[in-house]
């Protein structure tokens, strides 16, 4: 008995190779998702990432909470779509949608806000959508886009200058993850890293005096980096003040 053609085996492993080349390029995760109810449909100024009114309005206000895809904080600002799989009520593109807090429902990953929620629908189905309450989904990460904005760096409004300093950052685009930061010690010529407070709010006591230089760590899919933002915060820096890095972190 003969070998099979070479034909045999090339068709053999593209009928292997195919599903799994396949579902590498299908990045849909099956979920569920609710919505939470507040007086203006949009996101909430206390959202456990830290992010206060921004993150009530950011993206149109079409945010989420999430469980699973929090990580401790490092999920906070991560951009998703998301698609419900209703097909008579739900559009054909879903949502897009910020995490901007910390949610839980029944076996879900997204609490989205009503806003968000409602924009899973076809067009006049909002209500009837929003009377089931928990839907069948699919999402998937994409990259966080912010056309005219630049990456904004807040020092947190529970900062007292100049003994301490709490920062976060604004409009992130791309699809990486801020994992670690660090401010230039003038007096010892050295970088000090932040601690990761809680969400998206890093701190520290003490920081050096002067226009403050920040470093932060990108980790993504290419590995990880870091990006300085230089002087970047006044030496007359003040809780609630928001300051413009000039770049982005596509």
């Amino acid at each position: 008995m003969g070998f099979p053609p070479k034909s045999y085996w090339y068709l053999l492993c593209v009928m292997v190779l195919l599903p799994a080349l396949c579902h590498s390029q299908d990045a849909y995760v099956y979920s569920r998702a609710t919505y939470y109810g507040s007086p203006d449909c949009l996101g909430t100024p206390t959202g456990a990432c830290g992010f206060g009114g921004y993150g009530r309005t950011v993206n149109d206000g079409s945010v989420s909470g999430v469980s699973r895809l929090y990580r401790n904080g490092t999920g906070c600002g991560a951009c998703y779509q998301v698609r419900c799989k209703v097909p008579q009520l739900c559009a054909e593109d879903g949502v897009n949608v910020v995490v901007t807090d910390y949610g839980e429902g029944d076996k879900t990953d997204f609490v989205l806000s009503t806003r968000a929620y409602s924009r899973l629908a076809r067009p006049n189905a909002a209500l009837e959508l929003l009377a089931y309450g928990v839907v069948d989904i699919e999402y998937r990460r994409i990259p966080c886009q912010y056309p005219g904005y630049n990456l904004m760096v807040k020092v947190h409004e529970h900062s007292r200058f100049p003994e301490y300093l709490a920062l976060t950052f604004l409009y992130q685009a791309g699809q990486n993850d801020i994992t670690a930061v660090e401010v230039f010690q003038a007096d010892c010529q050295q970088w000090r890293g932040m601690r990761k407070a809680y969400g998206a709010v890093w701190d520290m006591a003490n920081p050096s005096p002067g226009a403050i230089n920040v470093r932060v760590q990108v980790s993504g899919s290419a590995g990880q980096t870091w990006v300085q933002l230089s002087s970047v915060v006044s030496s007359e820096w003040k809780a609630g003040a928001v300051y413009d890095t000039s770049i982005q972190l596509n």
